[in-house]
Order: C-alpha cells, then sequence, then structure tokens
C-alpha cells in the first residue's frame, strides 16, 4: 500500500465503524482471542480489473468513483488484511464462478479456482452461478480431473487439480437427503485454554431454481434458508464452536449515497432470513445483490444482534471483519467490520478517465498471482481482440437507483436479438436489464472487441421465440415491476414502448403498451424473443415459461455480435422505451 487515509475521510469511516460494529458484554476470564474473518463475494471470474469503480461519499459530500478489482490486486488486498490479525478464516459466499471474464469462462472458471486456490480461500458457499453449468460440472470444481460435462474441452491450457478450498451446501439437498456438499465446517485457533473454533455454514438461496437451467439442477432440491441454518447451529455447538458464522448466497440493498461501509434504509430477501434466525448466529457474510455494505442488525432487529456484511461484486472490495471470542465463556464478545476497498488500476469508462485517490490505499498485484492470470489471459486474446464492429458512441450499463432500466444498452441487445430471429418470426423482444454485465466502450474510432461484447453478455444463453398473448405480454412485464424482489423494467425493442406508475398497486402498474404507435392487442398473439434465461422463468418472470411454438435461435453474443458488424456503424439507440409516470 502506497496511501493512506486523509484524516477527514478516516473520521467519517471511523465513526461508520463504530455504529456497525456490536459489542457484546465482556464474560470470559483473561482476554478474548481475536480471529479475523476475511470475506468476499460473487467474484464471477473477474480475473483482470473489471474496469468498474467502488463508488464512495467524501467528506464534502461529493460521489467519489474509485477504480478497483483484478485477482493479482485482490490477493495483495486479502494478504494485508489477513496479516492485521493473529488467528485468521478466509471465506467467500457464492458466485465466485460463472458469468465470468472471457479468460476464466473460456476455461470453463479453471482459472478462477486457481486464483482463489492460491489466494487462500477456506471456505465458500455455492451461489446459483456455481451451478450454470450443471452439478456435475461444479463437483468437478471441487475434486478436479478432466472429464468433459460441457461443450467446451476442460483441462485445455493445463490439468486442473480443483479447489483446494471446501464448497458448502448446507441447504442443496440430492433425492437421497444427503447434502451435495457439506454443510458446515469448523475451525480451530490457537491451543489449550486460549483455543476457540469457529462454525461455518455455507448455503445458497432458496430461488437458485429460478435462476438457473433447470436441466443442470436436475435430482436437487434447495431447502429454506433459516430452517437449514437453525438446524446446523446447535450441531456446530455440540462439536465445540464458540462462533457462528453464516456464509449465504443472498442479500439486500442500501439506499441513498453511496457507502459500502453503510447500512442506511437496508432491504431485500435478506431479511426475513434473519428475523427468524438461531440468536447464537453471531456474523452473516452474504452476496446475490452485488451491493456492498456492513450492517449491525440489532439496530433494524433489537432480538437478532447480527454482524452482517457483503463486499459488492468481482472483488472490488474485501471485508474485514474482527471476532474477539472468550475462550471460557465459548462466545463472541465484540464484532466489528469494515469494507476494504481494492483499489487497483485506473481505466476510461462511459462517463470518461477514472483515475486513482490518495484518499484510500492503492495495492500491488501479487507477483504469482498476476503471472498465473496472464497465462490465461494471453492463451484467451484469440477470442478477445477480434474486432467486431463499430458503435457511434459508448453504450452504459445502468447502476444504483437506474440498475432495473436497461437504457441505451438494453434496448441495443433486445434489437439485436430481435434482428436475430425475424426469421422465427419475432416482432418483439425483451432484455432483463440484471443480465447486462458491463457497459461497452468502444475504442477511439468505436470499434468493439468480442472481448468487450462478451463481458456485457457473458452467459451463453440462446435467444428463444416464442407466442405470447397481448395480456400475456402485459402481465410479465407486470412481473418485472410487482413488490416480489427487486423490479425490472425489461428493455424491449425497436417500436415497443410501455409506461408505468411505480406508485400503483402491484400487478397493475403498467398504464400503457404500444407497438409501432398502436396498442397492444390484449387478445392477438405476438412473436416474442427473450433469452433462455427468461424463457425458463429466470428473475421470476414465470410468464414466459412454457409458451407455444418456441424456437431456439443464435447465443445471445452471436445475437449482438452480428447485429453490430451488419452496418459500418451501429447506432446506440437512445430513445426511452419504458417510461416511467405519475398519476
Amino acid at each position: 500500500m502506497i496511501s493512506r487515509f486523509r484524516p477527514a475521510l478516516a473520521l467519517l469511516l471511523s465513526g461508520c465503524l463504530g455504529a456497525c460494529a456490536a459489542p457484546m458484554a465482556e464474560g470470559g476470564h483473561g482476554e478474548p482471542v481475536e480471529v479475523g474473518i476475511v470475506a468476499i463475494n460473487d467474484f464471477h471470474g473477474a480475473l483482470e480489473p473489471p474496469r468498474q469503480s467502488v463508488n464512495v461519499t467524501d467528506a464534502a459530500g461529493n460521489i467519489l468513483p474509485v477504480p478497483a478489482g483484478g485477482a493479482a490486486w485482490l490477493a495483495s488486498a486479502v494478504d494485508s488484511v489477513r496479516a492485521a490479525h493473529p488467528h485468521s478464516l478466509t471465506v467467500s459466499a457464492g458466485d465466485m464462478i460463472s458469468a465470468s471474464q472471457l479468460a476464466s469462462s473460456l476455461y470453463l472458471d479453471e482459472p478462477a479456482i486457481g486464483v482463489m486456490n492460491r489466494i487462500g480461500v477456506d471456505f465458500n458457499a455455492v451461489g446459483n452461478h456455481e451451478f450454470d453449468r450443471g452439478q456435475d460440472e461444479l463437483l468437478r470444481m471441487q475434486n478436479g480431473g478432466c472429464e468433459k460435462f460441457t461443450a467446451r474441452q476442460p483441462c485445455a491450457l493445463e490439468p486442473f487439480a480443483g479447489a483446494t478450498f471446501r464448497y458448502l451446501a448446507a441447504s442443496t439437498r440430492r433425492a437421497d437427503g444427503s447434502t451435495l456438499f457439506p454443510a458446515t465446517g469448523l475451525r480451530t485457533f490457537g491451543s489449550g485454554r486460549r483455543a476457540v473454533t469457529v462454525g461455518v455454514i455455507g448455503l445458497t438461496l432458496k430461488g437458485t431454481p429460478n435462476l438457473v437451467n433447470p436441466t443442470g439442477i436436475k435430482g436437487l432440491t434447495f431447502e429454506d434458508e433459516a430452517d437449514t441454518i437453525n438446524a446446523a447451529v446447535p450441531v456446530l455447538k455440540a462439536k465445540g464452536a464458540d462462533a457462528i458464522v453464516v456464509l449465504i448466497h443472498e442479500g439486500g440493498r442500501t439506499k441513498g449515497n453511496p457507502d459500502p461501509q453503510g447500512c442506511n434504509d437496508f432491504a431485500g430477501d435478506i431479511r426475513p432470513i434473519l428475523d427468524r434466525l438461531d440468536t447464537r448466529v453471531d456474523v452473516v457474510v452474504s452476496g446475490h445483490t452485488h451491493w456492498a455494505y456492513v450492517c449491525d442488525y440489532a439496530a433494524l432487529n433489537p432480538a437478532k444482534p447480527i454482524l452482517l456484511t457483503s463486499a459488492g461484486v468481482f472483488g472490488e472490495l474485501v471485508t474485514d471483519i474482527s471476532l474477539k471470542i472468550d475462550p471460557v465463556a465459548g462466545r463472541v464478545v465484540s464484532k466489528q467490520a469494515r469494507n476494504v476497498i481494492v483499489q487497483s488500476v485506473p481505466y476510461t469508462a462511459t462517463r470518461g478517465p477514472i483515475s486513482n485517490t490518495p484518499l484510500f490505499p492503492q495495492f500491488q498485484p501479487r507477483a504469482d498471482v498476476a503471472a498465473y492470470v496472464a497465462k490465461y489471459v494471453e492463451a484467451s486474446k484469440e477470442y478477445t481482440q477480434r474486432p467486431v464492429g463499430r458503435i457511434d458512441r459508448a453504450a452504459p450499463k445502468n447502476e444504483g437507483a437506474e440498475g432495473g432500466a436497461g437504457g441505451p444498452l438494453g434496448n441495443l441487445i433486445a434489437d439485436a436479438q430481435l434482428g436475430a430471429t425475424r426469421d422465427a418470426g419475432a416482432q418483439i423482444a425483451f432484455m432483463n436489464p440484471f443480465g447486462i454485465r458491463a457497459p461497452l466502450v468502444p475504442a477511439a474510432d468505436g470499434t468493439l472487441t468480442f472481448g468487450d461484447i462478451y463481458l456485457c453478455q457473458p452467459f451463453g444463453n440462446n435467444v428463444v421465440t416464442e407466442t405470447m398473448t397481448g395480456a400475456e405480454i402485459k402481465a410479465v412485464l407486470e412481473e418485472g415491476l410487482d413488490d416480489n424482489g427487486p423490479r425490472q423494467a425489461l428493455a424491449p425493442s425497436t417500436g415497443f414502448e410501455f409506461r408505468y406508475d411505480p406508485a400503483r398497486t402491484s400487478g397493475d402498474r403498467i398504464v400503457s403498451i404500444t407497438l409501432d404507435g398502436q396498442p397492444l392487442d390484449m387478445t392477438r398473439t405476438y412473436r416474442v424473443t427473450v433469452n433462455g434465461f427468461l424463457g425458463l422463468g429466470g428473475d421470476g418472470f414465470s410468464g414466459f415459461v412454457g409458451k407455444p411454438d418456441t424456437v431456439t435461435g443464435p447465443t445471445d453474443i452471436d445475437a449482438l455480435e452480428s447485429w453490430i458488424k451488419a452496418v459500418p456503424v451501429r447506432n446506440v439507440p437512445q430513445e426511452v422505451r419504458a417510461l416511467v409516470v405519475k398519476g
């Protein structure tokens, strides 16, 4: 690290940390034993700096983007946090793999596992994306080997030994009742009367079947999160656990100015889970929403004195959690956490250059991880550097409060999928904003590479065209805007426009829908194209499931490439197609 916090900002953050800490009364004999929990989540195979920022609010109230991420920089940040604790455990709350950068995805995320082995992760909870290539391939991630379960060839660059860390899957059960991976883990620190044991429970969200291809999870069930955790707590306590840490791939979001240390107006699907937990749970490391926060949950529910954390996404943050454990009483007597920004290298965003700042430490890449990543990046260049065409301007990815709307980039993708499926009769296409992973930032002459568009859409979903009535289209748009989970206004293709009022009753928020300037006929049928994830009900859009006359088309990324290269310069559509109205 080459710089330190400025006093004003340090004071701001130290105030937050005091508020976020959840101290408990001292009750043991002698000094407590301190254990550090070093936590990440949603790494998504981000081997290289992801060209994204952690946004913070400085002492003057200005929003400051801090360039962050990259596996080699993450390794240095983890080492820095780990070195500050006499004992430590390094954990991940899921989605370590899949929806990954091309250099990782081309090689079935073997390098993502290799990075985490080198960083020294101890436990990783399975997330929904761990199942993207099916359970057999996920088991290969743990156990290693070169058996082929996907279209791509495993061990293409070198033999794959598997994860040296342990996957945990407490709520994921096979037909015989056994868990796909162990439910829990234990780690003991110190010796004799000063020995303390940390118990870890790892699990994914119950809604995983709505988020992955059902063929990949055939025979598996995903049980209630709170029931699963509560059943595991007494088992771990009986085995001597003095502290209980939960790694869960579910989360929430805060509101207001960006604050990776804060918990302002915290809401999300994890709250009802936390409200039901055994009070012996000390820490919950969460994920899934790609949001950063540190919450003293007792401030939201005094009956649940839980420390709740999330480190955002793509290795841009590391959560530094400190537990002080009374070895005689066998319990945690204080706990606190902070999110450390993995400040790495500057980059150019759609809004211009993003520079480093001396307000936060800047990490240097760890040499061994950098060399390992470079090997895979070099091997993937044939794919990543191939030009695919030109666009007239950058296409930003909506973030923050606007993250549930597709914007110009969502429109561009929807147009591409419509164009790719006209021969299947497509009249309308929709893109889910949460499925857009990165902006399209062209070179100075407008050129995009395959690597650029892959960062935007790394899933490899085929697009599907199906028949829906106007009433069914309205109903599926309402699903995206209802009160069940975060709202998504589907990005429609050219000629389609809808208006909605968020203040209206859930299920009745659509005010108007037009196609080519005419009201959508609720009784007429239309041919509609979506990606295969949505076609299977992903992101809660059940209205796309099981429709007649389904035709499978090209992959989403092939559709986007073909659309961009079809003209000398593709214009990024700027019109607003999903409009918010009031009254």
